[in-house]
This record gives structure tokens, sequence and C-alpha cells, in this order.
């Protein structure tokens, strides 16, 4: 993606749904987030798009956390949508999260993992993979997986990228490796236990367009808490 248009898209915010009672005090969650986690080749990057467009939010993908981390101007746009308090909670999520994480087998995700925080608190924001599912609190978090039969992924990246069989088949396996391990180093557990997501599809049987309506409906179902109990003072819990 050329850089003009990641610029615009990541100085522009979108305004879209903010769910019913939202939180907007200093120090406390802004609002809520998507947090998208899927198999290689089950069209997730797709659905996110159709998501974040239905719902008029921002999604955070792979090249806009590359472009964020690399250009500072960007980074201090973001950061000036997020008040004081809400950005010192995000602070403190990332001092916390890498003191036990200390010998982690990836550093190099620490420069993007503080804008997750911030993110995750500004809120009305659709994150593509990450690990921001385990990241964030629950209260204020959609988490979701897709999922697809491995001949369906096959068939999908043969198309998109025309690869052949073989060479889509190695694609698939590094992609859900390389993911799993991150997932694994982030939270300690398995991508592929299903228990931990609110939302499981099967981007096959449903497609698209029904995949991010379902998304849609369910954060709209999702009010933050209006007692206070899941604010940004409460522990990130690390399993």
């Amino acid at each position: 993606m050329p850089t003009t248009q990641l610029e615009a898209e990541t100085i522009t915010p979108l305004h879209g749904y903010r769910g019913e009672g939202n939180l907007q005090t200093d120090g406390e969650l802004r609002g809520l987030t998507i947090a998208i986690s899927r198999e290689a080749g089950s069209r997730g990057t797709a659905i996110a798009k159709r998501v974040a467009q239905q719902m008029g939010w921002q999604l955070f993908d792979q090249d806009l956390f590359a472009y964020l981390v690399q250009n500072q101007s960007a980074r201090e746009e973001l950061l000036a949508e997020v008040p004081a308090g809400v950005r010192t909670w995000a602070e403190e999520k990332h001092r916390t999260f890498l003191e036990q994480r200390q010998g982690d087998d990836f550093p190099e995700m620490h420069e993007w993992l503080r804008l997750l925080f911030v993110i995750g608190a500004r809120g009305e924001s659709v994150i593509l993979g990450r690990g921001a599912g385990y990241l964030l609190p629950v209260a204020s978090t959609l988490n979701v997986r897709i999922v697809s039969p491995l001949e369906d992924r096959l068939a999908y990246m043969c198309q998109t990228l025309r690869l052949p069989l073989e060479a889509a088949r190695v694609e698939i396996s590094e992609r859900d490796r390389i993911r799993a391990e991150l997932h694994r180093s982030i939270s300690g557990r398995d991508a592929g236990d299903l228990s931990q997501y609110d939302l499981v599809l099967n981007s096959s049987r449903l497609g698209e367009s029904a995949c991010a309506d379902l998304i849609a409906e369910a954060i709209r179902a999702k009010q933050l808490p209006s007692d206070g109990s899941d604010s940004c003072s409460d522990e990130l819990e690390i399993v």
C-alpha cells in the first residue's frame, strides 16, 4: 500500500458506531475494539476490511502497524486522539507485559506492542492479528477467529497469489506457523484453542459478507460496563 494512502488512513479518524453508554473519562476505556485472528487463506483480511467499513471504524493490519512504528508524525497523530489518563494505562500495560515476558522469542514485537495497547484503549478499531484478542481487556474487546477447511484455503491462496497447489500449501503452512508461534509467545496458548474466542466463524460456509454482518452484530450487542469494573485501572491478566 502506498505511503500516501497509509498516511491518509492513519491521520483521518473514523467515527462510526460507539456502543451505548461507553466510558468516556480519562483513565477509562474509550470504546469497543474488534480483534480478528484467522487461519491463513480463510479470507480474514477481506472480512476485517468489510467489518471496518460497515462499522465506520479504522482497520489496523500488519502494514499499518509497520507504518506507525516507522513514522513518528503518524504515531503522534494517533496519540493525540487519546487522553493522557488512557495513554498512562496503555504504557503501564505495555511495561507489565514486557516485564513478565523477558527473554521471549519475539523482541521485534515490542515496538508495535505499545501501539496496540493505545489503539485498544482508544477503541473504535478493528485489529487484525497481533494477539490483540488476548492482550486487550475482555470487557471492551470482541475476540474473533476466522477458520476455513484446508482445501478451501488452498484454493483461495492459489487464486489470489497465483500459486501452484504445492506452493500454496507451503505458504499456508508457513503463515500459520508464524502466527501460531507469535500467539503462543504472547498468550501461552494454542491459537487453535477455540475456547479463548468470543466468536468463531467458518468463512467457507458463511461467506465474507455474512461473517462481517455477524461480527458487526456481535460488537453492537457487547457494551462496556457502566460500573467501571473494567476501567483501565484493572490489572492486565497474563496467563
